[in-house]
């Protein structure tokens, strides 16, 4: 008795054509997700993952993750923009539930309460909105340290309150011991447009490789479909 063992695989060349023309569609649009997000405070770059098995499972075999190298660190006239100079997310109370963003640019409402720019609360590392002791009656009576600490001046006693620490986590959700935290200074993306440009060169070659074979195939097609009509 004989027992064979083993994988075939085949099929047609239009059909390989179109498939590898559409994951590379799929990578060029991660890169330009990239080069869009240059000037993005808080963004970033999103790398392509592909797979082994990409060239059979298509799209299917694509994925990204985040590369979480600090960006671009530039001076703001706003003491509530803040940046971290260390991995690390603020985290902040939506309507969809807590959320992780190294976009620090905050706000404060009448009630003293610490918001982004879409009204969304910010939270201490207690896992609580941040709300100020003392409204402040300049920007520049709210003072945050290098570890986060949240504190305000208080006109009356003329002594500034400690408030809270800024809630800054990693991704699995554990409190980052020094973030770094950077008063008056914004975060842009660490993108690299020069390395976004040169990564997506080899698959916009490859895509068109592969465009001119999907057109000289299905022009073949078509004459062996004229001629079995002529037949």
């Amino acid at each position: 008795m004989k027992i064979n063992g083993g994988i075939r695989y085949c099929e047609k060349g239009l059909t390989a054509s179109l498939r590898a023309m559409h994951v590379q569609s799929e990578l060029i649009g991660m890169y330009n997700e990239n080069v869009g997000g240059f000037d993005k405070i808080g963004y970033q770059r999103q790398e392509p993952v592909v797979s082994s098995f990409t060239e059979f499972l298509g799209v299917h075999g694509l994925s990204k993750t985040t590369d979480d190298k600090i960006g671009r660190i530039a001076m703001s006239d706003n003491p509530l923009d803040l940046a971290l100079a260390n991995k690390g997310y603020f985290q902040i109370q939506t309507a969809d539930g807590i959320k992780l963003t190294r976009d620090g640019r905050f706000k404060l409402d009448k009630q003293g309460n610490l918001l982004t720019l879409e009204d969304d609360k910010v939270l201490s590392n207690a896992g609580v909105p941040i709300q100020l002791s003392v409204v402040p009656e300049q920007l520049k009576d709210v003072r945050i340290n290098a570890k986060g600490q949240v504190s305000v001046l208080n006109r009356k006693t003329n002594k500034f309150e400690n408030c809270a620490f800024l809630g800054v986590v990693d991704t699995n959700g554990v409190v980052v011991m020094n973030p770094e935290v950077k008063q008056g200074y914004n975060e842009y993306s660490n993108v690299s447009l020069q390395d976004e440009f040169i990564g997506m060169m080899p698959i916009i070659r490859n895509f068109e490789a592969n465009r001119q074979i999907f057109m000289i195939q299905n022009q073949n097609l078509q004459k062996v479909i004229s001629q079995l009509g002529q037949a």
